[in-house]
This record gives structure tokens, C-alpha cells and sequence, in this order.
């Protein structure tokens, strides 16, 4: 796969909200670069982009060997000075494993403290693989963190400088006290194979290439910033309100629970869409992520594309039914003006139009044109003597 052209230095122009003038055009360089040496993971890696910018998660649900931890590697190599933490979870998993050891020296002095350095609290983006095998012991810290971006340090509530995490599992959670982890995922992807088609190009992969051009592109904490501010302003038109109030009526209808809460993150996400494609409004297109936002179970998926799909430009101002009445009523006026008799007027519709001599209409009345007979030409009989 071969990679975009990128600046070789970051770009010092912004835009209104000190968000970089060339953020979109950035953006897709970093994406392009990040793909590198990667097969069919191109929606992995964009939804990848636009949680951690947008200040979500994303869960991956898949088959091992399916790239889900490379995916959260090359997610990391798009920040600047970003820490990285990996963790397998099992049932046995303790607190410890994630958060850091106990302080023994706080110990000492009856302070209950946790060393957090090189350790979730203190990581900028962190993966967590078979993350609902988590267990009660480390669920509420781990929800807390992901949610609220705090961590609760003995009598310390701590900030952490998490950007994203990405959680990976076979499989989908089994029991309510998973519910609230399986919400703080606001984006979700089914991750398979590779297919048929992408499978020679898979074969002809040699080592793990390490993008080339990702260094110069790099987001700092102050664009993250920028970006979620600007977000904020990005406008939400009555179509789109239109199609997430007609989107929640179905998911009701279909028993697919949605959280107000994950609504409102929704349109946060829409917002950041837009911004980050150059636009200070969220377009129905945007809404091309619902459908990886809202299903809880991989079935669900296919139904919510399904529905996008079917109406994609449609909105409150104009009803698709309304719009078919239009179009076949300025067909019947255009069949009835084809086939009129009645003598054509001007643009003003006072002088009567005729066709001229060089074929274009003219208002002149008087004008001469050679009488036919078929295809012969008629000439008057010479005069007699």
C-alpha cells in the first residue's frame, strides 16, 4: 500500500478556533500513513482517528490474529509525546496489573497508594485485550478512568492524561454488571478476516512496516484541545436532528437500547466529523458513523446501515414523498408545453413568436422565405409578352 505525501514539518497556519488551518488535509495523511502495511483496516484506523479525537473509545470485536492490537499501536504513533499501555485481562487479573503496585512507603506511612508510572493512570493511549474478562476488583476504577478520565489514588482523585483506549474482545459481554463497560465504548466495530480479495495482498506482506511519515504529522495535546473546542460551535441542522429523532423511534421499535447519554456523545462525535472535514456544520453523511455507534449486538450493525442507507438525503424541510408529487407535476407541465398548439408568446408574454428565416424565434412579422413544394424549390412563371 503506499503512502500520501506529508509536510515534513508541522503546519503553523490556523484557522478560527486555533484549529490548524490544514487540519482535514493533515488528517488524511496521517490516516494514509498509519494504513501502511496494513490490509482492509481502513474503517479500523478511521474510527480509530475520530474517537481519540472526539475523546471516545473504540471496541473491537473479532477473532484473534485479526490486527485489533496493531490498530491501537498505530493509533499511538499519531500523537505526539503519548504514552502507551498494553494489557491482556483474564479472570485473574488483578488491580495491580493495570494500575501500578502498592506504594510500600506509602504503606508505611498508612497511606494506601498506588506507584501509577508506566501504568494506565499515567498512559495517553492504552489497548486492553479480552477486556470483559474484567473482573469486580478493578470494574469500577477501570469505569471511572475511561468516563471520567480521574483516577481515585488512595485519598487522591488523580487526572489522567488518557486519550483514547481501544478494548478488544472475542466476544461480546455476558452479564449486567458488563453493561456499563460495554457503554463507555461509543464506537464499535466487528472486525473479520481478511476477505478473499484482500488475501494475496495479505501473502505478499514481508515484517511489520513502521509508517514512514507519521512523525511529521503528529497530533499534539493543544490540537486535541482545538479540535474539541471548535467541535462545540460546529452547527447540527433540522435534517439531522430530523433523521436521529426518526433513528431513535427505530432503535425503540427494535428493542436496540440507547442510552441519552450515548445520544448526546453522538452528536459530539457528528460535530468533530464535520470539523475535522472542513465543515462548520454536520452533514447527513456524517451520520455514515451511526451505525457503528448504536448496535449492541454485530446483527444490529447490517440493520442500522440498512436503514442509514434508505434515507440518505432525506430531511425535515423536504419530504421524499412531497419531492415525488414536484417532480411529477413539473413532468406534466413540461409534456403539456410540448404538446400545446396555442401561438408561443415572448418572455414577457405579449408579442406573439415566430420561427425566422435562421430558424430562431423573432417577434417580426413581415420576412421572406422561399416557398417549397416537398423538396423543390417554387419560382413564378416569366412574364408574357
Amino acid at each position: 500500500m503506499s503512502q500520501s505525501s506529508a509536510p515534513s514539518t508541522l503546519p503553523v497556519a490556523t484557522a478560527t478556533g486555533g484549529v490548524p488551518a490544514d487540519l482535514t488535509a493533515r488528517l488524511r495523511a496521517l490516516r494514509d500513513g498509519l494504513l501502511t502495511g496494513l490490509v482492509e483496516r481502513d474503517v479500523a484506523i478511521r474510527l480509530a482517528l475520530i474517537a481519540a479525537l472526539a475523546g471516545e473509545h473504540l471496541l473491537m470485536v473479532g477473532p484473534p490474529g485479526t490486527a485489533k492490537s496493531l490498530v491501537a499501536r498505530r493509533l499511538h504513533l499519531a500523537f505526539d509525546q503519548a504514552s502507551y499501555f498494553e494489557r491482556l485481562l483474564t479472570r485473574f487479573t488483578v488491580p495491580e496489573e493495570l494500575f501500578g503496585p502498592l506504594s510500600i512507603k506509602g504503606l508505611e506511612e498508612d497511606r494506601y497508594e498506588r506507584l501509577t508510572s508506566s501504568y494506565l493512570p499515567t498512559a495517553s493511549i492504552a489497548f486492553l485485550d479480552e477486556i470483559f474478562k474484567a473482573n469486580s476488583a478493578i470494574l469500577n476504577a477501570l469505569l471511572t478512568l475511561l468516563n471520567e478520565r480521574e483516577f481515585d489514588n488512595g485519598t487522591k482523585r488523580e487526572r489522567a492524561p488518557l486519550i483514547a483506549v481501544v478494548g478488544a474482545s472475542n466476544e461480546l459481554p455476558e452479564g449486567e454488571e458488563l453493561d456499563a463497560l460495554f457503554d463507555r465504548f461509543l464506537l464499535r466495530l466487528h472486525v473479520g478476516p481478511v476477505s478473499k480479495a484482500g488475501f494475496p495482498t495479505l501473502l505478499g506482506l514481508r515484517g511489520e512496516p513502521t509508517p514512514g511519515t507519521v512523525a511529521a504529522l503528529r497530533l499534539t495535546a493543544a490540537d486535541l484541545v482545538a479540535v474539541q473546542g471548535a467541535a462545540q460551535a460546529v452547527a447540527v441542522p433540522d435534517d439531522v436532528v430530523a433523521l436521529l429523532c426518526d433513528l431513535r423511534d427505530w432503535c425503540i421499535a427494535e428493542g436496540v437500547e440507547v442510552s441519552d447519554r450515548r445520544w448526546r456523545k453522538v452528536v459530539k462525535l457528528l460535530q468533530v466529523s464535520a470539523l475535522t472535514n472542513g465543515r462548520q456544520a454536520v452533514s447527513i453523511w456524517d451520520c455514515w458513523l451511526l451505525q457503528h455507534c448504536l448496535w449492541n449486538e454485530p446483527e444490529t450493525h447490517q440493520k442500522l446501515y440498512d436503514w442509514y442507507a434508505a434515507r440518505v438525503g432525506a430531511s425535515a424541510a423536504m419530504d421524499p414523498s412531497r419531492l415525488t408529487k414536484i417532480v411529477v407535476s413539473w413532468e406534466g407541465r413540461l409534456k403539456q408545453d410540448q404538446e400545446s398548439r396555442s401561438q408561443a408568446r415572448d418572455a414577457q408574454g405579449h408579442q406573439p413568436l415566430y420561427q425566422g428565416v435562421n430558424g430562431y424565434p423573432t417577434t417580426n412579422v413581415h420576412g421572406h422565405r422561399q416557398a417549397m413544394r416537398g423538396n423543390d424549390k417554387l419560382y413564378l412563371a416569366p412574364a408574357t409578352c
